[in-house]
């Protein structure tokens, strides 16, 4: 038994498309938050002289990433750039002078052991190359190693369209199979699964051929059905463990890192160039040739289609990632980020919102959900505000990978609704702990006063 899902279009245009390495832009703007965390600080000032590498932005904070300048050039200005998510956020423009120099102290990282191998993948800068953002470092920097039997290397690119990590698999299998041996030395690992789906047939047979000469790597073949990338549908998918509600993947003995992440890793600790650009798949009913492509970080997105083969229309809607779950770009002029591993240009046929009417009660949403949450019933709490009701109803528990909205005949917006579900019950946590506190301190100074009142 697997956990449920659903069988999307694949569109995998580009998945035979090697990949192609873009000109250098004329500028880039490069935000200081391409990840999970607190903001990079900016390191450079207005008029300064970078290179390919360069340190730009430094973490500010445990769960943060460095930042460095994928072009040669000029520091235009410090400004602030508004991000898909509604939040304003540092950034560095840069004007490339075209040679693309690479920053002189850029060497290999010296690595004794684990703590210099966390350290090296810290200074990297590199994230959660699926899309995810999460600092990798921090992923990796285990406390208790004993704690960790399995690392599961996510090869599943179940959205449709996207093909950039199958080109990792395929272009740089290599560098996978040296993560892993890294991963086996500093971590004392042995046991190795790659999980990918059964419509990659170039990029399983590379893997196969690789692991086939490497002792502990198991490739498990899954079927193509979304959200098969899913961390948590991934872990049970492939080893039969459930992470608990709330939990991590290290509270089943996993941890989970994405291929392009891994590959990336072993490169930086081969080459020490710190992560400037990013394979990322064109795709999209607007656009003329469907492609992947090695991208400069910062490129604007006019810039991005314009060198990947220009547009045949105006585009309706520009996703960052895929259709299932990607975030909505606002403008033209936004850039590529770390964890970009997509951008689709949707035509105004495939952008057009289909029309909504009212639920039928047909479960299919429930039936479909990996997790067999009840968008229904949680939706009815929702319009409510009945946070007990959603915390009963575990909307918690949502991915947000929008299976529910995908197979609902009415096109109901359940996925949003799940998510604004999510923000309520936050709310309704944090007030219900607020009020168990007071009640302490209330039934404390109750006590205190009666024992006052016996003497």
């Amino acid at each position: 038994m697997r956990m449920g899902g659903i069988r999307v279009p694949h569109r995998k245009n580009t998945d035979r498309c090697q990949s192609v390495r873009l000109e250098v832009p004329k500028t880039v703007t490069i935000p200081m938050s391409m990840h999970i965390g607190k903001y990079a600080r900016v390191v450079v000032k207005k008029g300064d002289t970078v290179k390919v590498g360069q340190l730009i932005g430094e973490a500010d904070g445990f769960v943060s990433a460095n930042i460095h300048s994928s072009v040669s050039g000029t520091v235009r200005k410090i400004d602030e750039i508004m991000t898909s998510n509604g939040a304003k956020v540092s950034c560095v423009v840069i004007d490339s002078d075209g040679k693309q120099e690479k920053y002189e102290n850029i060497v290999p990282p010296k690595i004794s052991d684990f703590d210099s191998f966390v350290k090296a993948v810290k200074e990297s800068g590199v994230v959660g190359l699926g899309g995810a953002g999460f600092p990798s470092f921090v992923k990796l920097n285990v406390h208790d190693l004993n704690k960790v039997d399995a690392v599961i290397i996510n090869a599943a690119e179940c959205e449709p369209y996207i093909t950039s990590d199958t080109r990792t698999m395929v272009e740089k299998g290599g560098y996978v199979f040296k993560g892993i041996e890294l991963l086996r030395k500093y971590m004392g690992v042995s046991r190795f699964i790659i999980g990918t789906e059964n419509n990659k047939r170039e990029a399983l047979e590379a893997m196969k051929r690789l692991a086939d000469k490497t002792e502990g790597v198991e490739i498990h073949v899954l079927p193509s059905v979304y959200p098969q990338g899913g961390e948590k549908v991934l872990i049970y998918n492939t080893i039969r463990r459930l992470i608990p509600r709330g939990g991590l993947p290290l509270d089943v003995g996993v941890i989970v890192v994405n291929v392009t992440t891994l590959a990336f890793i072993a490169e930086y600790i081969e080459t020490g160039m710190p992560l400037v650009e990013k394979c990322l798949t064109v795709d999209g009913s607007a656009v003329k040739e469907p492609k992947n492509v090695i991208a400069p970080i910062g490129m604007s997105i006019a810039d991005l289609a314009e060198a990947a083969g220009g547009l045949k229309c105006e585009p309706a809607k520009i996703l960052y990632g895929g259709p299932m779950m990607g975030i909505t770009v606002p403008s033209m002029d936004e850039p590529v980020l770390k964890n970009t591993n997509a951008v689709i240009f949707m035509d105004k046929k495939e952008a057009a919102p289909p029309k909504i009417t009212a639920c039928i009660s047909c479960g299919a949403c429930a039936a479909h959900c990996p997790f067999r949450l009840d968008p229904r019933s949680i939706a009815r709490a929702y319009k409510l505000e009945d946070g007990a009701a959603l915390e009963k109803l575990a909307v918690d528990l949502c991915m947000e990978c929008g299976c529910c909205s995908y197979v609902c005949p009415a096109h109901r917006p359940l996925v949003q609704t799940n998510k604004l579900g999510k923000q309520m019950l936050k709310k309704y946590l944090s007030a219900k702990q607020a009020q168990k506190e007071n009640d302490l301190k209330e039934r404390s100074v109750r006590e205190r006063q009666e024992k006052e009142a016996k003497k």
